[in-house]
């Protein structure tokens, strides 16, 4: 039976302004549920709702909060294999993704912040002795610095985790005690406001937690420029995060964003090409590609250049493409019928440019369904769109570069790597770890993995350039979610 959801408002499930829209199955384009629309009136009440929880839910103990939070975790690992369901019905993800990746990461992000909620709030700082003057007289001035909660947060979600990137802004944003207004992704919302019941489960109080949707761009506009939000968490793209950046600018809301991606991966010519390739095939496999921290460009020095082509070809053809519900699927569809129209279309592009397609570059023979083909393209250049822009599928580029020895070779990675509008996470390969910890130290991106693709997730999280503002993830996300107040006092 279709599920029709209703808004989640001050605590009361509510019927929406503007009816309802359908949220279709990336595999098989049947209709999962059907999600509300919200006005604009309704998303300002729901920041309202949130206001008004605040002074309460600010004031409450540390326990408090992280019971509620620990609660909420327990509700959402007894109804996993169902939520999992859910999740991989709206995004297309494989089995493995939706309860590994999605479902678990955030019961295990609730979890987490469960205990961060228990983190000290307050840092004392050294004593100041200050002589007599015009300020006073002489004596010593104590200080600590403590951690506020910021206010209200508006969280706006990405579509291609439906639980692992809500959970990760609104449960350290409540540990903190912030209260928020969440406005999922239009394509994959069913599973947010799954998240809101298990929270009101869990004991969380009216208007602390809030969830509004909408495919109009005037739910998120509501959701940002509303008088009652002081700070917006964004994960999406750079451009929607510029526009919102424009609107937090007028009322200086505090703002943290996640925004693109164009991971470069250096491969220098003592890598590991089995351990490279088997990283940078996670593009082709991992969510489809639908992920900014996938190294989707490939600088690679031209000694091991054909070998690394041979063995990502190879990987493509191990990658089985289709119903992410049967066993052994490893690439699922992506999102949505229109943006693989706007992958395919960047495939073309890169022909057009002059790549060369290695692997794929042909629309899966699937009478139903959003698939891609996994994609490799070669011969690429630094200047060509395949590789400066964002493609979000299952497409990788490959630059090749010439160098005159060693140092000549880590300098033309680190100036290829870095010509780039984006800089969240960016890889280095290298048989040598001490070269490839200086050449990590040079890039410019957020992140750096060394031999891997994969992340600690106490490791603070985000992106230089047009990839980001702020850090989050670990005690990290407590930090971005609070205000810093100083309190001084004669000694």
């Amino acid at each position: 039976m279709t599920r029709t959801e209703r808004l989640f408002i001050g605590g009361e499930w509510t019927e929406p302004d503007g009816g309802h829209y359908e949220v279709i199955d990336p595999a098989t384009e049947d209709v999962v549920g059907l999600a509300p629309e919200a006005s604009r009136a309704q998303v300002h009440a729901a920041a309202s709702a949130a206001r008004a929880a605040f002074a309460s839910w600010s004031r409450t103990s540390p326990e408090e909060r992280a019971g509620v939070l620990s609660r909420a975790a327990s509700v959402l690992r007894r109804d996993a294999a169902e939520l999992a369901g859910l999740a991989q019905a709206e995004t297309g993800a494989t089995t493995g993704t939706a309860h590994g990746m999605q479902v678990a990461v955030a019961v295990a992000r609730f979890q987490r912040y469960a205990k961060g909620a228990l983190e000290p709030v307050e840092e004392a700082l050294p004593p100041q002795i200050n002589e007599a003057g015009p300020m006073g007289k002489a004596g010593v001035m104590g200080a600590v610095a403590v951690r506020q909660p910021v206010g209200v947060v508006t969280c706006i979600t990405s579509y291609n985790n439906p639980w692992a990137n809500p959970a990760g802004k609104v449960a350290p944003a409540l540990a903190m005690g912030n209260t928020v207004v969440v406005k999922p992704a239009p394509q994959d919302p069913l599973s947010v406001y799954r998240m809101a019941a298990a929270l009101e489960e869990a004991g969380a109080p009216p208007g602390v937690v809030n969830v509004v949707s909408g495919t109009g761009v005037g739910v998120g506009e509501a959701a940002v420029d509303s008088p009652d939000v002081d700070m917006v968490s964004f994960t999406g793209s750079t451009a929607v995060g510029q526009r919102i950046g424009e609107v937090c600018g007028r009322d200086l809301k505090r703002q943290l964003m996640e925004l693109g991606g164009k991971g470069a991966a250096i491969v220098l010519d003592d890598a590991d090409l089995d351990a490279a390739a088997a990283g940078i095939g996670t593009t082709f496999s991992f969510y489809s590609g639908q992920i900014c921290t996938a190294p989707t460009r490939v600088i690679v020095q031209r000694g091991v250049y054909d070998a690394l082509l041979e063995k990502l070809a190879a990987y493509i053809g191990y990658l089985k493409v289709g119903d992410p519900r049967e066993k052994g699927t490893i690439v699922g569809p992506v999102i949505s019928a229109a943006h693989r129209d706007r992958v395919e279309s960047y495939v073309e592009l890169g022909r057009k440019e002059g790549a060369r397609v290695v692997a794929g570059g042909e629309r899966p023979a699937y009478d139903k369904g959003f698939y891609v083909a996994p994609t490799l393209l070669a011969d690429c250049t630094n200047d060509m769109r395949v590789v400066r822009e964002e493609i979000f599928g299952p497409v990788v580029a490959v630059v090749p570069f010439d160098a005159d020895g060693p140092e000549a070779a880590e300098e033309a990675a680190i100036a290829l790597a870095n010509d780039s509008d984006y800089g969240l996470i960016d890889y280095v390969f290298s048989g040598d770890v001490a070269r490839a910890f200086r050449v990590a130290r040079r890039l410019r991106a957020g992140g750096v993995g060394i031999n891997t693709i994969g992340r600690n997730m106490e490791a603070p999280f985000g992106g230089f350039k047009k990839s980001g503002v702020g850090r989050d993830v670990g005690s990290y996300a407590l930090h971005a979610y609070s205000e810093l107040q100083s309190v001084v006092w004669p000694g």
